[in-house]
Protein backbone atom coordinates (compact mmCIF):
# COMPACT_ATOMS: atom_id res chain seq x y z
CA UNK A 1 0.00 0.00 0.00
CA UNK A 2 1.40 3.14 -0.85
CA UNK A 3 2.15 5.52 2.16
CA UNK A 4 1.15 9.31 1.51
CA UNK A 5 2.60 12.72 3.05
CA UNK A 6 -0.13 15.46 3.72
CA UNK A 7 0.54 18.57 3.27
CA UNK A 8 -1.60 21.64 5.58
CA UNK A 9 -4.10 22.18 2.84
CA UNK A 10 -4.94 18.04 2.23
CA UNK A 11 -4.84 17.77 6.19
CA UNK A 12 -7.34 21.47 6.26
CA UNK A 13 -9.27 19.83 3.36
CA UNK A 14 -10.23 17.18 5.61
CA UNK A 15 -10.75 18.87 8.97
CA UNK A 16 -13.02 21.66 7.94
CA UNK A 17 -15.16 19.31 5.72
CA UNK A 18 -14.02 20.87 2.55
CA UNK A 19 -14.01 19.43 -0.73
CA UNK A 20 -11.28 16.50 -1.03
CA UNK A 21 -11.35 16.04 2.49
CA UNK A 22 -13.34 12.92 1.87
CA UNK A 23 -10.08 11.91 -0.86
CA UNK A 24 -8.00 12.90 2.18
CA UNK A 25 -10.21 11.09 4.73
CA UNK A 26 -9.02 7.41 2.98
CA UNK A 27 -5.98 8.40 3.16
CA UNK A 28 -5.29 9.02 6.72
CA UNK A 29 -3.73 5.59 8.00
CA UNK A 30 -1.27 5.40 5.70
CA UNK A 31 -0.39 9.15 6.04
CA UNK A 32 2.83 11.53 7.51
CA UNK A 33 3.16 14.89 8.00
CA UNK A 34 5.74 17.08 8.65
CA UNK A 35 5.87 19.05 11.98
CA UNK A 36 7.12 22.22 9.48
CA UNK A 37 2.61 21.43 8.19
CA UNK A 38 1.34 20.23 11.48
CA UNK A 39 2.26 23.57 12.91
CA UNK A 40 0.77 25.22 9.78
CA UNK A 41 -2.19 23.42 10.73
CA UNK A 42 -2.29 24.02 14.81
CA UNK A 43 -1.90 27.62 13.49
CA UNK A 44 -4.74 27.97 12.12
CA UNK A 45 -6.33 26.01 14.49
CA UNK A 46 -5.37 28.63 17.41
CA UNK A 47 -6.57 31.19 15.48
CA UNK A 48 -10.02 29.58 15.32
CA UNK A 49 -9.65 29.30 19.36
CA UNK A 50 -9.33 25.57 18.68
CA UNK A 51 -6.45 23.96 21.43
CA UNK A 52 -3.75 22.79 19.65
CA UNK A 53 -3.46 20.43 22.32
CA UNK A 54 -6.33 18.46 21.45
CA UNK A 55 -5.79 18.74 17.14
CA UNK A 56 -2.51 17.52 18.30
CA UNK A 57 -3.77 14.02 20.24
CA UNK A 58 -6.93 13.83 17.27
CA UNK A 59 -4.28 14.07 14.34
CA UNK A 60 -2.71 11.39 15.69
CA UNK A 61 -5.10 9.74 16.65
CA UNK A 62 -6.68 9.31 13.15
CA UNK A 63 -3.58 7.51 12.37
CA UNK A 64 -1.27 10.23 10.97
CA UNK A 65 2.05 10.03 12.08
CA UNK A 66 3.50 13.45 12.41
CA UNK A 67 7.68 13.55 11.49
CA UNK A 68 10.23 15.91 13.12
CA UNK A 69 11.51 18.61 10.58
CA UNK A 70 15.17 17.74 10.83
CA UNK A 71 18.49 18.67 9.46
CA UNK A 72 18.83 16.31 6.26
CA UNK A 73 14.98 17.64 5.68
CA UNK A 74 15.89 21.45 5.92
CA UNK A 75 18.64 20.76 3.32
CA UNK A 76 16.53 19.01 0.85
CA UNK A 77 13.57 21.61 1.36
CA UNK A 78 16.36 24.46 0.85
CA UNK A 79 17.52 22.43 -2.28
CA UNK A 80 13.53 22.27 -3.76
CA UNK A 81 13.76 26.25 -3.74
CA UNK A 82 15.06 26.90 -7.29
CA UNK A 83 12.63 24.48 -8.64
CA UNK A 84 9.25 25.72 -6.89
CA UNK A 85 10.28 29.46 -6.34
CA UNK A 86 7.88 30.65 -9.78
CA UNK A 87 5.09 28.25 -8.14
CA UNK A 88 4.83 30.50 -4.74
CA UNK A 89 5.44 27.34 -2.92
CA UNK A 90 6.21 28.27 0.73
CA UNK A 91 8.88 26.42 3.21
CA UNK A 92 5.91 24.23 4.39
CA UNK A 93 4.84 23.19 0.79
CA UNK A 94 8.66 22.04 0.39
CA UNK A 95 8.85 20.45 3.40
CA UNK A 96 5.99 18.15 2.59
CA UNK A 97 8.04 17.68 -0.67
CA UNK A 98 11.09 16.54 0.96
CA UNK A 99 9.25 14.40 3.60
CA UNK A 100 7.68 12.82 0.40
CA UNK A 101 11.35 12.02 -1.30
CA UNK A 102 12.54 10.82 1.80
CA UNK A 103 10.08 7.91 2.08
CA UNK A 104 8.82 7.61 -1.70
CA UNK A 105 5.59 8.67 -0.72
CA UNK A 106 3.05 10.35 -2.74
CA UNK A 107 2.53 14.06 -1.33
CA UNK A 108 -0.87 14.86 -1.47
CA UNK A 109 -1.98 18.16 -1.66
CA UNK A 110 -5.48 20.89 -2.36
CA UNK A 111 -2.70 23.60 -3.35
CA UNK A 112 -3.41 23.65 -7.00
CA UNK A 113 -0.20 26.18 -7.19
CA UNK A 114 1.35 22.10 -7.33
CA UNK A 115 -0.12 21.09 -10.82
CA UNK A 116 2.47 22.42 -12.52
CA UNK A 117 5.34 20.91 -10.94
CA UNK A 118 7.81 18.57 -12.41
CA UNK A 119 9.86 17.02 -9.33
CA UNK A 120 11.47 14.05 -10.31
CA UNK A 121 11.19 11.55 -7.68
CA UNK A 122 8.20 12.83 -5.97
CA UNK A 123 4.58 11.77 -6.64
CA UNK A 124 2.08 14.97 -6.27
CA UNK A 125 -1.32 14.11 -5.59
CA UNK A 126 -3.74 16.96 -6.05
CA UNK A 127 -7.27 16.02 -4.15
CA UNK A 128 -10.33 17.11 -5.94
CA UNK A 129 -12.28 20.29 -5.21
Amino acid sequence: MPLYVLDTSALLAYLNDEPGGDEVEALLDDALISTVNLAEVLQKATRNDISATQLTTDIAGMGVHSVAFDASMAAMTAQLWPQTKTHGLSLADRGCLSLAAQFNAIAVTADRAWADLDLPGIDIHLVKR
